[in-house]
């Protein structure tokens, strides 16, 4: 089987820690990972990932630049292994511009953390980012928290309403903590959902039948390192007691098509650095 993550947060080494602390501090539990370079490798390596998608969310908009010229770097040196999505903050002016410097890096896609970056989803200055964008870049959203009401799924549901050609992936199965409105307002709908964070709250039972009703064709194999390791993370999905057919899609085919980049028939073992 091959695996292809499209959630994996990494942080530059001056501030990781300070990070870490700061989500283990908010959402209330202990993270397996360091967000460090060397341990996100170390943990592919361990689960025999053949792919991740890494981003990191500006707080600020004075971040953008720098968080998308590091992510760009990483993606430079693991080209057969990483794949960059950058980052946007709705309080940065020159929107445009840096949409246009993130495609000509080569990053495949935009990671949005309403919650963090303190803006609603269906914020008005944030439709005209998601006009720039169009259908040119998938866009990842962080979705749910049982705190605020800035990633709520019905939020999401408009802007898709509004732009249906956007490529939108959903995190958390469409709300982290808010998967009753995530069927209301989601599921079912032409969209992808990512798969992080949500067995082990939500459990295996209610969680397949989530996958099922919005379709295997749109759910995405994600970790959310460093919350959960890899190998965990493949675990929780194998749990769930998918068909071999399924489990194709979920691990690997469906971001195959979606980032048009097919793996390798053998599993890649990352060298350790």
């Amino acid at each position: 089987m091959n695996f292809f993550d499209v959630h994996s947060h990494i942080f530059p080494p001056g501030i990781a820690g300070k990070v870490i602390h700061e989500l283990e501090t908010y959402y209330g539990f202990r993270w397996q990972g360091s967000g460090l370079l060397d341990d996100l490798l170390r943990s592919l390596r361990t689960a025999r990932i053949g792919r991740s998608v890494i981003f990191s969310c500006a707080t600020k908009p004075a971040q953008v630049v720098s968080i998308n010229n590091f992510i760009h770097s990483l993606q430079s040196q693991y080209p057969e292994l990483l794949t960059g999505f950058g980052t946007l903050h709705p309080d940065y002016e020159d929107f445009p511009a840096e949409i246009r410097r993130i495609r000509k890096l080569g990053l495949r896609g935009l990671k949005f953390h309403p919650d963090f970056q303190q803006f609603h989803i269906d914020d008005p200055k944030m439709m005209r980012v998601y006009g720039e964008v169009g259908g040119s870049l998938p866009m990842l959203f962080h979705m749910g928290d049982p705190r605020t009401d800035f990633s709520s799924p019905v939020r999401l549901a408009r802007v898709l309403e509004r732009f249906p050609h956007l490529t939108l992936i959903a995190a958390h199965m469409g709300g982290y903590t808010r998967w009753d409105e995530a069927c209301e307002h989601l599921v079912g709908k032409p969209l992808y959902m990512d798969i992080s964070s949500t067995i082990r709250l939500l459990t295996p039972e209610k969680t397949r039948k989530m996958v099922l009703a919005h379709g295997t064709g749109r759910i995405l194999f994600a970790s959310d390192y460093p919350a959960v390791g890899h190998r965990k993370a493949v675990e929780d999905v194998l749990s769930l007691g998918l068909s071999e057919e399924d489990n194709e899609k979920i691990f690997h085919g469906n971001a195959e098509k979606l980032f048009n980049l097919v793996l390798p028939e053998e599993r890649k073992i990352i060298p350790a650095r």
